[in-house]
């Protein structure tokens, strides 16, 4: 039960920090839009570009916290968390094709540097630098580590920090040294930050959706820990995957002595699960059975005799 209220807590602050988060950067943007063509300033319309990102993500961060309140039913068994999952897929993908999108431009300006008006330029980036501070504060008081959208969001968010900061030094550089040049080389270094964050981002979610091991989960120490419980010879058909951020599952076969009672399995599933809890696994599901049952020696589940049957006929 404490478990489950402090998922709820969580939960509750990860979507609130989001609705905070999204009000803050999406009034933020529309100004700096307005700043970018006024100063006819790439590194301030590309932030912006960013920014309008950002909104989006916070936006589908905060549907995907909604459509991962919805309760399970026959027709979808886990609920809808996976949602949150396929939202920070989304994002990944939109940091990845803007921050190709601003390399682009860039380019366009290496080869014809605009005039840029840099006074405008400075104030319009400080006064984004300030706002980023705050809005990745607010979402570091999520859980941020644990939840892959909200990380996804926090992101988005610091790529935005660092583009403020780059054009804050174009703007410098503009002022003091008349480099026009400098607007198109911030562009392109806030470009390359983005695109690392988007390919790890889009790279994780991507993990989650193929079923892989998360992350901060031992293998090793989950197969010492199920096989050192008294009664267990060995296990095989093991799967542990996340059903979304923060809530691992695991299943597999336990080979047990053939002269264990059904008070005895009840036992070693009760001390499964409770060890599994302390290894991040939330979500058991655990067959026992004897040595006589048919099972494969392998740990991992493996379909080649199935694939077989499929192509014989």
């Amino acid at each position: 039960m404490s478990h489950e209220h402090g998922h709820d807590h969580s939960h509750n602050a990860n979507k609130k920090a989001l609705l905070i988060s999204f009000i803050l950067i999406a009034a933020f943007m529309l100004v700096e839009v307005i700043g970018g063509f006024l100063t006819n300033s790439l590194a301030l319309l590309s932030d912006a570009g960013h920014m309008l990102s950002d909104a989006v993500s916070l936006a589908v961060g905060l549907l995907a916290f909604k459509f991962g309140e919805k309760n399970a039913d026959l027709n979808k068994t886990y609920g809808y968390k996976r949602f949150e999952i396929l939202a920070a897929l989304f994002n990944g993908i939109v940091l990845i094709l803007i921050s190709l999108y601003i390399i682009y431009e860039a380019y366009q300006r290496f080869l014809n540097p605009p005039d840029v008006a840099s006074t405008g330029m400075l104030v319009v980036a400080i006064i984004g630098l300030i706002v980023n501070i705050a809005v990745a504060w607010i979402l570091m008081q999520g859980e941020s580590e644990e939840n892959l959208n909200l990380r996804a969001a926090f992101l988005h968010v610091i790529g935005d920090l660092l583009g403020s900061v780059g054009a804050i030094i174009a703007a410098l550089l503009i002022l003091f040294f008349n480099w026009g040049i400098a607007d198109p080389i911030a562009s392109v270094v806030v470009a390359v930050l983005v695109l690392v964050s988007g390919w790890r981002v889009t790279r994780d979610a991507c993990h989650v959706l193929m079923e892989g091991t998360p992350e901060n989960v031992d293998i090793d120490a989950i197969i010492n820990c199920v096989q050192s419980i008294s009664g267990i010879s060995k296990i095989h058909d093991l799967h542990v995957w996340s059903i979304t951020s923060g809530q691992n599952a695991l299943s597999c076969h336990a080979v047990v002595n053939e002269n264990l009672t059904i008070r005895d399995g009840q036992e070693i599933l009760r001390d499964v699960e409770h060890q599994l809890q302390h290894q991040g696994i939330g979500h058991v599901t655990i067959q026992l059975e004897d040595g006589s049952h048919p099972h494969k020696d392998s740990l991992t589940c493996e379909d080649s005799d199935q694939g077989h049957h499929e192509h014989d006929h």
